[in-house]
This record gives structure tokens, sequence and C-alpha cells, in this order.
């Protein structure tokens, strides 16, 4: 039986969202946040009427990390432009690693202090915490970007800074998790630097391997139904083949093939490009939509009562962390010859810097043996409500208020 409700679970959440979407448009509410609604109000009345979903706390990370993540990396790498990629990498690197672990680890510190019980919520939980806030979810407000006239630069930069970003969020999330279940005497920086680089780099190889492998059929075999197989194959056998046979990251091969297909899809005519990419923003809608609504269901009323200030400290944790990286980093990014970002520009790359999906995939998935997951969880969501509660709803306000329409910037 719990298999059976299971799935009618799913199929429950897969009509919500369904429901939700014209609900939300008439409302002139974020759709995110009706799909959390919806699952908090569906798991209270299902808990009332004592119904048992089969669904555990324990089955969370299988489901996050080897359905969900796969479809959001890959589908986020195929539709970003490889070509314009390459002429913002320098500036989008910055942004999505050295800016990236100085947020990571002012989150952390500050956490750290503010929470200051040391034997509960220790530094190495602190760390995993500030990993998994660090990753940027912008598809939120990037519609409304596109809409306003936000120059097509500062698009770019959002988009692939969260690109990269949540490869890098989801290694070190990765890295901290088995970090902080490791007895204290075994752990040292240089043990810590040699795994990031060989799970790093060794999920770079195992992307690029595949790559050579299929690429060459996708050419050959012009059959679209064909070709969506390849491209399902080529997304989940990667992640499976690097983070479970190989345990290297997965995320980072999923990344490099999904560049890879996403530059060959664009080479084909129009209507093949159109089909391929319908399939994509299908799935990774789909797995957007039921993270959002597992956010709601997992929710509780005892995160608000009992870590209402831990939740208060991650917002304002991560707001600090974000502006001290953008001054760090911005002045040098505007050294790079053909990249310039005004103080408006730098205000959106700010406010933009919303939390969503991926967070709250990492927090589905944290060890349950870490004492302070909860703690940990409460503040991840906490961050989440505050971005779609109030950034997505004032990035309007802010792009009016500052004028951003009248500054656009050259076109990547």
């Amino acid at each position: 039986m719990e298999v059976s409700n299971t799935i009618l679970l799913f199929m429950g959440m897969l009509l919500l969202a369904a429901l939700m979407q014209p609900i939300s448009t008439i409302l002139r509410v974020p759709y995110s946040l009706m799909l959390v609604l919806a699952g908090f109000l569906g798991a209270e009345i299902i808990t009332s009427l004592g119904v048992d979903t089969g669904l555990r706390w324990q089955h969370f990370h299988s489901i996050v990390f080897y359905i969900f993540l796969p479809a959001l990396i890959f589908e986020s790498a195929l539709h970003l432009n490889l070509q314009s990629l390459f002429k913002k990498l320098l500036p989008i690197l910055i942004l999505s690693t050295p800016m990236m672990v100085l947020a990571t680890v002012i989150s952390a510190a500050l956490l750290y202090w503010g929470i200051g019980y040391p034997d509960y919520f220790p530094w190495m939980a602190a760390l995993l915490t500030g990993a998994l806030l660090s990753a940027t979810d912008p598809a939120a407000v990037i519609n409304l970007f596109k809409q306003v006239g936000v120059s097509d630069q500062i698009i770019l930069l959002i988009e692939g800074e969260s690109l990269f970003n949540d490869a890098v969020a989801i290694l070190l999330f990765g890295l901290f998790s088995s970090l902080v279940m490791m007895p204290d005497e075994i752990f040292s920086l240089s043990y810590a630097a040699e795994k990031f680089l060989l799970v790093f780099i060794g999920g770079v190889l195992v992307g690029g391997g595949i790559l050579v492998c299929l690429l060459p059929l996708f050419v050959l075999i012009r059959d679209q139904f064909s070709r969506m197989i390849i491209m399902i194959c080529g997304a989940y056998g990667s992640f499976l083949l690097a983070e479970a046979l190989l345990h290297v990251s997965g995320v980072m091969a999923v990344l490099i093939v999904g560049l890879g297909f996403g530059e060959m899809v664009r080479r084909q005519d129009d209507k093949t490009q159109q089909t391929l990419k319908s399939l994509w923003q299908f799935n990774g809608q789909f797995a957007e939509s039921l993270i959002f609504i597992l956010l709601g269901v997992t929710i509780t009323w005892g995160m608000f009562e009992q870590q209402w200030l831990a939740m208060l400290l991650g917002i304002g944790a991560v707001l600090i962390a974000r502006a001290s990286g953008l001054i760090v980093t911005l002045p040098i990014i505007n050294l790079i010859p053909g990249t310039k970002v005004s103080w408006k520009e730098g205000a959106v790359l700010y406010w933009g810097g919303v939390r969503g999906a991926v967070t709250i995939a990492l927090a589905l998935s944290l060890p349950l043996e870490l004492e302070s997951w909860f703690t940990i969880q409460s503040i991840a969501y906490g961050v989440v409500l505050f971005s779609i509660c109030i950034q997505t709803a004032t990035t309007p306000l802010l792009i009016n208020a500052i004028k951003l329409k009248e500054n656009k910037n050259e076109k990547p």
C-alpha cells in the first residue's frame, strides 16, 4: 500500500500544480508561493484524515537528488547560449565561484555566532547551511527582467551565475555533508581542498566523456523521439555514473552535458529546436513545481514557533553575505574589458539573487544523522519564503524606483 499511496500522492501534487498556475495568474500571486500553500494545505488535510502516504524523510534524498536535480540543472544548461556565455565567462565565473564561496563563509560565520550553540550547531554545520543558502534561482524574476527592459548583459550574468553557482553550491553541500559526519581528528583543510578538486574535475571529465559518446548518436539519428531519449539518458546517465558509481560531482557532469547538447540543439532547424526545448522546459517546470509543493508538504507550525529566530538570522545572513560579495567582486568585474555594471544594475544583481528550488532540494536532502538538521532546514525554508514573498514581489518596485529601464547597457 505504501508504494501505491506514494504514487497517488505525487499524482495529486501534479494536479495541484496544474490548478495553481491559472489561479496564481488570476490572483497575481507568485506561482511558487501558490504551490507552497497548496502543498501545506493538502498535507494538513491528508494528515487530518489519518492517511499514510508512505513518504518518509529518508526518501527525500533519493527523490530530490536522483530525479529532480538532474532535470533542473540540465534544463538550465540547455537553454543557456554557449556563445554568449563565453563572451561573459570571466565575470560569470567570478560571480558564481569566488563570490559564492565568500558568501558561504560569511553566511556560515553569521549563523554560527548568531545561533551560539557550537555543540548543537558546529562550524561544519554552519558551512553546510551557508552552502545550501548560496544557491541562487532567478527563474521567478528573469521573465520580469525581460519584460521591463533590463539589459541582456545583466540577464546573462544572473542566469550564468545561477547555473555555475548551483553546481558549486551542490558540490560544496555534498562535501560538507560528508565532512560534518566525520570525526574532527580526520578533518583538515588540505583534505577538504583535495576532495573538492577531485570531485569537481572528476565531474567535468565524466560529463565530457558522456558527450563524446552520445553527441555522435544525436547527429546520426534524425528521429525526434530517439533524440529525446538520448538527451534523457545523457542527463540522468551522467549524473548517476558520476555521483553513484564514481563518487564525483554528478551536477558538474550534467552541467557539461547540458551545455553540449544545448549547443547541438541550437544548430537544428526551428521545429526541432522547439520540440526538444519544450520537452526539457516541461521537465524543468515539473521538477521545480514538485519541489515547491514538497516545501509546503514538509513545512510545520513548529518551524515558525521554535525556529523563527534562526529563520530571521538566515535571512539577514544571506542579505549581508550577498551584499558583501558584490561589494568585493563588482569592482573587479568592472575592470574586465567589455563589461561595465552600473550601480543600478548592481542593485538588480543584489536583489535578483533569489533563492528557490535548488535551496529547497538541498534542504530536503539533509542527512538526518545531523543533530541540527531541523534548524538548518527551517533556515532554508525561511530564506526561500522571504525570496518568494518579498524579493520577487518587490523587484518591479525596485526597477521602477531606480529607473533601470532608462539605463540599458550594451548587449553581450
